[in-house]
């Protein structure tokens, strides 16, 4: 993301920035960073892990489809796995205009759910899910893919487990526990990019 728009010195939207995971990172070289959740017990969670670092931060709630922001207020929007984007997301993604300043960047880290284990994994859990649909709709959008290969890594197998379990329905989960040893999975994704 930053060999593509540098974010020091500017001021950072983390969209649906659930337990305030990226906003330290964010705030270690933005002029300023803000974070947007919609959930009361993740905002509170965010809103802790901010309270002590050192500059202006601050964490909202709303949704990616009503910004509690300015227009022209940002220069860069970073949305990971927090709401997922295609086909029906336009008021997000029409948000995501209003609010960015003229050359901001928006990046959406999303699944890639058509390679990798997790890819599998996410496939079984929603089959009706449509990857070519979603690649189509970041095309007519005038966005830019960028496929990405990672891995989960977890300390031991009930850290994985339990990670796991939380992102699958019991059914799904555990099939794919049952056919996966160890305590790390490979996971593919699109890093999705718009210049506006």
């Amino acid at each position: 993301m930053r060999g593509i728009h540098d974010w020091s010195g500017q001021t950072v939207l983390d969209i649906g920035c659930g337990t305030g995971f990226h906003l330290p990172r964010f705030a270690a070289d933005a002029a300023r960073v803000i974070g947007v959740e919609p959930h009361p017990p993740l905002l509170r969670q965010a809103r802790q892990r901010v309270s002590e670092l050192a500059g202006p931060i601050e964490v909202l709630r709303g949704t990616a489809q009503a910004l509690p922001l300015p227009p022209s207020s940002v220069d860069v929007v970073h949305a990971r796995w927090a709401y997922f984007f295609g086909p029906g997301c336009e008021s997000g993604l029409t948000e995501l205009a209003r609010v960015l300043r003229r050359g901001g960047t928006a990046f959406v880290i999303d699944n890639d759910a058509t390679r990798s284990t997790f890819g599998s994994w996410f496939r079984r859990a929603l089959p009706a899910y449509d990857p070519a649909a979603v690649e189509r709709f970041w095309a007519r959008q005038g966005w830019h893919h960028v496929p990405l290969d990672i891995r989960w890594e977890h300390p031991d197998r009930e850290s994985f487990e339990s990670v796991v379990r939380i992102e699958f329905a019991p059914e799904v989960a555990e099939a794919a526990l049952a056919e996966h040893p160890g305590n790390s999975v490979d996971y593919a994704v699109n890093l999705l990019w718009r210049t506006y």
